[in-house]
């Protein structure tokens, strides 16, 4: 998943990248080192790094990791348990986990079942020499890399001979399905034995898809866990005679792990010379989602989706090979030439800039005035953020100061002189706000040494040479201003009150309260303001604010839809596209559920539950929702009933958030490596494919397509921005540099 706009944009010297996953007690990064290196970084929640008992349970669990070093676990590379928000970072895995595995292509067979017992044998058994009981060994905590599992996420853990264990604070501890009978009735006496039932119950899951204790509540599941006898239909002998002995309701009755391994090499049968090791060519499972297909890492550590490492199809790595500038047209049936099918830009699309080409440059190259040379950011993922007005493109980011870049030809005109005195540039990160008339606004984000924000300002900024005219501390947790109307609206320092400001000398104009206990984010769609307020309490209740900007009076909607659903507005009415819960901590590709139509002035809400299961990134352009998948996928349906428009399958990977023209008649997408696909908004009819851009493919990312009238406009996470001529573009462009 892509970082989220309060997310660090470092922790300890690691950049992060992308969101791996989250949960109750902590955020999951991906990260890299200033050498380069890939790490998981685990951070944990603000609201327990005041806790001592839990920053020592976490203090424990970093250090039962660092005794774990055997092959098939990830071993610890960093970590400060005494940090304002503690973290650890461990090596980085690419691969799915378990349960995403199966839930995208079905039970495990033959070579790949006997490579995933086998390798847990081999995990458990290092954890067990290190003297630790893992006690969450589950299908969410098994990565799937190619050279065998590997086991994470020691957060229960504990020494096999502590048992007055920090963890055990009178509350259920594990996921019922895969824990032992002795952790739901005393959790005192869980030892080794413990995990070898858990490794049962999961290697059923493997061969089943399903758990042998499973029912309709946890409840239920932990009394099956207790008192049931498995349910392993589905599962042949004599595998089947193996996993029986390790579910055993007796801890004295399961099989030690050497045993285990030398009864799995007997029954699972050994790889032929034809067959893999790993699968990755595999068709889905029945009832499974298409776009989880075929070597599409949707997961919780590694996919190809916004950024993120993986390994590339045959027909993306062929075109990369091919060089910059190559187009890759995709045709239908019979009567496909070597021709793109693009129709007259007349008739298509509207007209290009005067005095317009296409070009490409960086952000880091000379600019005419200002701060000319850019500082050295060498290894940062500067993930630009830009927007284009009135003839030029804006753009900040990660350690990048904001500039100003002529649209028709690529040139930096300025870069601002607001750095920071004292401050690193990898210590601030810039965004543009947006433009109105002769100022441009950015907001400037502080982080401290530790990587956490420290504080942010809006700031005004002259146009024409990039000066300072006015700036404001903003709440230093806020996502971002917004820009509605010739007005910045801006969360106050205390984060208890949004303000609306001119754009031209920053002085207020209005200011309405927020709701208390609430952690608010300024929206702007379709330039109208909105703010979101939710709260951290397990009932997840949300306050939609609807603003009149004229007056700053407000609506306030309480809980109308899902927080993070709210898309836009459609014939008078707030739209939100709800997810599936579930899928939200372990995949960038969203599963959609339902669309919620809510009056703004009454409240009253309309649900339309979706007939069929959308994925991916989701826009609302032009009446017509679009959801983009980490698979190039792209679907367009109606946002009325919920039914499919069109659907079509592009070669780019890790497909962004879909735009559409000013004409309403070419949607496109765009990869993070720079490749743009065109798609005909009537058929959905795929019209060109571009090859790739980006120098490095690097995250923190998504790109979206911007347009200059009729160019494009689009920019890479390694700081690279180039423009296109849709009717042509496979134009080459020229160097701006």
């Amino acid at each position: 998943m892509p970082l989220r706009k309060d997310d660090p944009k470092s922790v300890g010297g690691y950049t992060l990248a992308d969101r791996l996953g989250s949960g109750g007690m902590g955020i999951v990064y991906r990260a890299r080192s200033r050498s380069g290196r890939e790490v998981a970084v685990k951070v944990v929640h603000a609201q327990y790094a005041e806790d001592q008992v839990f920053r020592a349970r976490f203090r424990q669990e970093i250090e039962l990791v660092r005794k774990v070093s055997g092959a098939f676990t990830a071993p610890v590379v960093d970590a400060d348990p005494e940090a304002v928000r503690p973290w650890m970072a461990t090596q980085y895995v690419p691969g799915r986990s378990l349960a995403e595995r199966i839930r995208g292509e079905g039970r495990l067979r033959g070579a790949e079942l006997r490579q995933l017992a086998l390798g847990l044998v081999e995990a458990l058994r290092e954890i067990h020499r290190a003297g630790v009981v893992h006690r969450d060994l589950k299908p969410a905590n098994v990565l799937m890399a190619e050279d065998g599992p590997r086991v994470i996420d020691f957060g229960i853990s504990r020494a096999a001979e502590n048992h007055n264990t920090l963890t055990e604070t009178g509350q259920m501890i594990g996921t019922p399905p895969f824990m032992s009978p002795e952790q739901l009735t005393d959790a005192r006496t869980v030892g080794p034995a413990s995990d070898v039932f858990s490794l049962g119950a999961l290697l059923v899951f493997a061969v089943t898809g399903r758990g042998p204790f499973d029912a309709d509540s946890p409840y239920l599941t932990a009394y099956r866990v207790v008192h049931n006898e498995p349910v392993l239909e589905g599962v042949a002998r004599p595998l089947r005679t193996v996993l029986e002995r390790c579910l055993a309701k007796e801890a004295k009755d399961r099989p030690e792990l050497d045993e285990l391994a030398h009864e799995f090499a007997a029954v699972l049968p050994e790889p032929t010379e034809d067959e893999p090791l790993t699968t990755t060519l595999r068709r889905p499972a029945p009832g499974a989602d298409a776009e989880t297909g075929p070597g599409i890492a949707s997961g919780r550590t590694t996919t190809t989706g916004s950024g993120r490492r993986g390994r590339l199809r045959p027909v993306w790595a062929a075109v990369g090979a091919l060089g910059l500038g190559l187009l890759v047209y995709v045709g239908f049936g019979p009567g496909f030439s070597d021709s793109p099918p693009v129709s007259p830009a007349s008739s298509r699309r509207p007209g290009l800039p005067a005095g317009w080409k296409p070009w490409q440059t960086g952000v880091t190259e000379t600019a005419v005035s200002g701060v000319t040379k850019a500082p050295d950011v060498h290894g940062t993922d500067m993930a630009p953020h830009c927007a284009v007005d009135q003839g030029s493109v804006y753009c900040g980011g990660n350690a990048l100061l904001p500039e100003r870049i002529d649209a028709a030809t690529g040139t930096i005109l300025w870069r601002a002189r607001i750095a920071p005195a004292g401050v690193p540039a990898d210590r601030y990160v810039s965004s543009v706000v947006g433009a109105e008339g002769d100022v441009v606004l950015v907001q400037l984000l502080v982080n401290n040494k530790s990587g956490f924000t420290q504080e942010q300002s809006l700031v005004a900024l002259d146009r024409d040479n990039g000066g300072r005219l006015w700036s404001r501390k903003v709440y230093k947790g806020s996502p971002g201003s917004i820009d509605v109307a010739g007005l910045a609206l801006m969360l106050e320092a205390d984060g208890r009150s949004v303000t609306a400001r001119s754009v031209a000398d920053g002085k207020e104009r209005w200011k309405a309260s927020l709701p208390a206990k609430h952690f608010c984010t300024l929206l702007d769609l379709e330039d109208r303001p909105y703010v979101e307020c939710v709260t951290d309490s397990a009932d997840d209740d949300t306050e939609f604010i609807v603003i009149d900007p004229s007056d700053g009076s407000v609506r306030r909607l309480a809980s109308p839809a899902d927080s993070g659903s709210f898309v836009g507005a459609l014939d008078g009415k707030l739209l939100f596209v709800e997810s599936d819960a579930d899928a939200v901590a372990v995949s960038k590709d969203l599963t959609y559920t339902r669309i919620v139509r809510v009056d703004p002035g009454s409240g009253k809400r309309e649900v339309t539950a979706l007939p069929q299961r959308y994925r991916g990134t989701v826009a609302l352009a032009r009446g017509t929702l679009y959801f983009s998948t980490s698979s190039g996928l792209v679907t367009a349906v109606s946002p009325l009933t919920g039914a499919r428009v069109w659907e079509s399958r592009t070669t780019l990977e890790s497909s962004g958030q879909v735009s559409v023209d000013a004409v309403g008649r070419t949607a496109y997408v765009a990869g993070p490596s720079g490749r743009v696909a065109a798609l005909d908004v009537a058929r959905g009819t795929v019209l060109w494919e571009t090859a790739a851009r980006a120098e490095v493919l690097a995250s923190g990312l998504e790109p979206v397509v911007l347009f200059d009238k009729g160019a494009l406009v689009v920019a890479t996470a390694d700081g690279t921005i180039f423009t296109l001529d849709p009717a042509h573009p496979g134009r080459t462009p020229v160097s701006a540099g």
